[in-house]
């Protein structure tokens, strides 16, 4: 399959690398862009958790095409016969080109980086997907998450036939595992990690102000589980007002006061706030030290609880150190978290073994995929091959004497032998390697072929 994964995850790289090694905005598409240049296709997944490289090694021969809505430059790349690489050299390539992409130095991100190849990267990938790989085990965000990064690959041709077809077979496969195990029914997510030091930190959430930095989907489900506690406002700042406002509608109900404001009244607002929730996506600090202090002596050092989901981070961390202020990170979220896992681990082994039959399912799916495909091409050639005899068979019928009972014979024996070759070839072959079971199973399959019916 030539099937290689590189990656980072909440598990091996603490936060500060992992928003260093994120791909935020217009640095995909730049990165996939050279990405084609070493591998024969590619995929990145970037989220507040991970940041993992799928790719295949580049061979002599693509795959026949077998999902027609690609781009004609997908559709290009994947037939350009590439200099064979190993999955071992492609590997090695992926990581030197991750550090200088990222200006780190290969010695600092080796240690924290795991790889995979072929049966053991389809089984990441679809730990991956079905969210037994996740912070939050079982958690369904980060399907959807990859099925984003797989249409922005798509739109932009970097996702090639084959690795489409590996990803279609995991989505199918991750649903389930979703549909077939508990690993997803309790309701344990970011959102609930958060509501939960909530009401840690403050006796009545009910009379707490909620400033939710950013309307995106992680925010989304945050604020989803705070505004079930009862808070009495909720104040939204996002670049753009449709999405804010959209997001109000979701969370108004009756008592509940909630306001929209641009990103930039953040500084005016935070003294508002008790509880803060950013996830931007932003490559610039939001929230620094001035600006928090500012806040807390205007709110007369009344408690923050801030919390932090954005890779790169959105709060300076060394907000934490303030007194009145609890600033969590999403590595600190897993601390939080207890109890109403216990079920998602025992579910979870089931999963596991769902997720190994799955893999043995779709690399045999692979391989008759591909048989078929070297069936097409070895069918082309013979034909290719017997038409160049019988032009020529045709030509000396038309420009020699000689009878035409003679041509025919000519072109039978031609044609017997060209046919002929390749298993001879094979037959050959086994028997000079000692492949008895190889040998017999060619004999035994051309025996079959020509047998009299």
């Amino acid at each position: 399959m030539n099937l290689v994964v590189i990656g980072v995850n909440h598990k091996t790289a603490p936060v500060a690398l992992r928003e260093r090694l994120a791909f935020v905005g217009g640095d995909i598409q730049v990165a996939q862009a050279e990405l084609q240049k070493i591998t024969a296709g590619s995929l990145i997944i970037s989220t507040c958790n991970r940041t993992e490289i799928y790719a295949l090694a580049p061979n002599t021969q693509a795959l026949i095409d077998q999902v027609p809505s690609l781009s004609s430059s997908a559709l290009a790349n994947e037939a350009h016969a590439a200099t064979p690489v190993t999955t071992s050299q492609l590997t090695e390539q992926l990581v030197s080109w991750l550090a200088e992409f990222k200006h780190l130095p290969i010695a600092e991100v080796r240690p924290y980086l795991y790889d995979y190849i072929d049966s053991q990267a389809l089984t990441h990938l679809l730990r991956v997907a079905a969210g037994l790989d996740s912070m939050i085990l079982g958690e369904p965000q980060i399907f959807g998450q990859i099925k984003r990064s797989v249409a922005d690959a798509k739109q932009y041709g970097y996702l090639t036939n084959q690795l489409n077809w590996v990803v279609e077979q995991i989505f199918a496969g991750a649903k389930r595992v979703r549909n077939e195990t508990d690993v997803g029914t309790q309701a344990i997510s970011l959102g609930y990690a958060a509501s939960k030091l909530v009401t840690q930190i403050f006796d009545k959430p009910e009379e707490a102000t909620f400033l939710l930095v950013a309307a995106g989907e992680m925010n989304r489900l945050v604020a989803q589980h705070i505004a079930a506690l009862g808070v009495k406002k909720i104040l939204i700042c996002n670049r753009t007002p449709q999405r804010a406002q959209e997001l109000a509608q979701e969370l108004q109900r009756p008592g509940l006061q909630i306001e929209v404001h641009a990103l930039s009244e953040l500084n005016n607002l935070l003294y508002q706030a008790d509880i803060v929730s950013s996830c931007s996506g932003s490559m610039d600090m939001l929230i620094d030290q001035h600006m928090t202090r500012r806040a807390l002596k205007k709110r007369r050092y009344k408690p923050m609880l801030m919390v932090d989901l954005a890779v790169p981070r959105d709060i300076d961390s060394s907000v934490g150190k303030i007194d009145d202020v609890y600033l969590y990170s999403v590595d600190d979220l897993q601390h939080v978290i207890a109890g109403n896992l216990e079920k998602r681990r025992q579910a979870a082994v089931e999963a596991e073994l769902l997720v190994s039959q799955l893999v043995v399912e779709i690399e045999r799916r692979f391989q008759v995929r591909k048989v078929g495909q070297d069936i097409y091409e070895y069918r082309h050639s013979a034909e290719q091959k017997a038409d160049a005899i019988l032009q020529d068979m045709l030509h000396q019928l038309a420009t020699t004497d000689t009878s035409p009972e003679q041509i025919m014979i000519e072109l039978t024996r031609r044609l017997t032998q060209t046919l002929s070759h390749a298993p001879s070839s094979l037959m050959r072959r086994a028997a000079h390697d000692g492949n008895s079971e190889v040998l017999n199973v060619i004999i035994t399959g051309l025996k079959d072929a020509y047998r009299k019916k």
